[in-house]
């Protein structure tokens, strides 16, 4: 379906936006920045920590330009997620990408969010912690969760502000004022994962500063990490049940899907009782099982040898057992913040704050969910966490918005974007694909280009 709509002026076409900030390349301020990377320009923009409290302390967010590579006509604020993901290198990897030609006539604008990279931060290392492996699954978490907590706690004392600030509401009123910087009337928005969480609550604020907006693996509408929990392992356990049915007749699990599913669970029980111990000296348990059964399906072939030879008796020679689990320009970001990712979800989240209580929640999920149940890693976080909740319900608006989903993904399952749709409206551009974020590398990432240059919104399909 397309709905073509008149976008409003967003920029005198004269010049590039935000001349008045001062702008450097971005090689020459960060630490640790490619520096065959001359185009990427940064700069500062300041904030205030308490949006109302305008007068009082404020803090700094690193902001990054990519120039338009013909005529500036507007902006493209940019976000990859997370959250806790860094988005000032995002306007290089956008122009490196299908959806190029959005750079063509706008300025890409990136920026790492408040906690985040090169913006103002707290710097909090995860525990090292080891349970202790003849304990129960129960007192493992436990410990896990406990150690977490504590660290949690101790480095949210080191700011308590900074870190009760980190809501998404709050993020979006710092786009806002991204944008004054910029000395634009309206902004473009592209959004992936969690950036579309935050594309979502700055439309529910600034619906008229919006030109148009593109929103790439879309967040659910329910922002408790219980509910990515939930949907993250549905879509895993639906994951499990194609790739049962695609190994008959391939591999020796089976002679129906059922029957190969019975045999990964028993697997999965077997290496949770008895772990082995694989080549490389890390540990193979059930968790290895179950995210071999619901990996891609590119990695299907490889799965089902490994799952084979661990149904022998054996250890796959070479294997996935790795599971997924800002201070200024002098500081060399790693990407990713761990503790600002926990602190804006669970400061918006409603879900337990005890041990017993997630715990109980975790074991409701895997009845659900036999296979992946226990793969959900975001509900644990907020145990411990004593931050009230403070989450702002989503709007519907006028501006033009393209919701982008993926039938097969487990990160941010496609119901999801239809859920969103049906609360903020927009349209719902479908890819056949399980790739998270995929759409800016695919041909019809023309759709976002076309998007943002004319207004036109088009839904439907595209392959993956």
């Amino acid at each position: 379906m397309t709905t073509a709509l008149a976008l409003l002026p967003v920029l005198a076409p004269s010049a590039s936006a935000g001349e008045d900030l001062d702008w450097k390349p971005c090689a020459d301020i960060a630490a640790g920045w490619d520096a065959e990377d001359r185009a990427t320009e940064c700069a500062t923009v300041t904030v205030p920590l308490d949006h109302g409290n305008p007068g009082g302390r404020t803090i700094d967010l690193a902001v990054s330009r990519f120039r338009a590579a013909e005529h500036a006509e507007g902006v493209v604020v940019l976000n990859p997620g997370g959250p806790g993901q860094q988005g000032v290198t995002m306007p290089r990897h956008v122009r490196e990408s299908r959806a190029a030609g959005i750079g063509a006539r706008h300025d890409l604008i990136g920026f790492d969010p408040r906690g985040i990279g090169y913006s103002a931060g707290i710097e909090c290392e995860p525990p090292d912690v080891e349970p202790d492996p003849s304990s129960s699954a129960k007192d493992k978490a436990r410990v896990l969760a406990e150690a977490d907590a504590a660290r949690n706690r101790e480095c949210a004392a080191g700011d308590p502000e900074l870190t009760r600030s980190l809501i998404q509401q709050n993020v979006a009123r710092d786009v806002d004022l991204i944008r004054e910087a910029l000395g634009v009337e309206q902004i473009g928005f592209y959004g992936e994962s969690w950036g579309t969480a935050l594309g979502a609550t700055y439309r529910t604020l600034f619906d008229d500063r919006v030109s148009a907006m593109v929103l790439d693996s879309v967040m659910s509408p329910d922002q408790g990490v219980g509910e990515l929990d939930d949907g993250q392992t549905g879509a895993a356990e639906a994951a499990f049940h194609r790739f049962a049915d695609w190994v008959v007749g391939r591999y020796p699990l089976g002679d129906s899907g059922s029957e190969v599913r019975e045999r990964v669970l028993d697997l999965r029980d077997e290496l949770d009782a008895h772990p082995r111990t694989a080549l490389d000296g890390s540990r193979i348990d059930g968790m290895t099982v179950a995210t071999l059964a619901t990996g891609p399906r590119a990695n299907r072939a490889q799965a089902a040898e490994q799952l084979v030879v661990l149904a022998e008796g054996g250890v796959p020679e070479t294997g996935p057992w790795a599971r997924a689990g800002g201070l200024g320009w002098d500081r060399e970001a790693s990407g990713m913040d761990r503790f600002a990712q926990t602190a804006l979800l669970c400061n918006t989240s409603d879900s337990p704050r005890e041990f017993e209580g997630w715990w109980r929640s975790r074991e409701e999920r895997a009845e659900r969910y036999p296979l992946a149940g226990g793969l959900g890693m975001y509900e644990v976080r907020c145990v411990g966490w004593d931050v009230p909740q403070r989450a702002l319900p989503y709007g519907a608006g006028t501006s033009p918005l393209l919701l982008v989903g993926h039938a097969e993904e487990q990160v941010t399952p496609h119901p999801w974007a239809v859920r969103m749709r049906e609360v903020i409206g927009g349209e719902l551009l479908t890819v056949d694909d399980e790739r998270h974020a995929s759409f800016k590398s695919l041909p019809c990432a023309e759709i976002a280009v076309r998007l943002f240059d004319g207004g036109e919104v088009e839904g439907g399909t595209c392959a993956g």
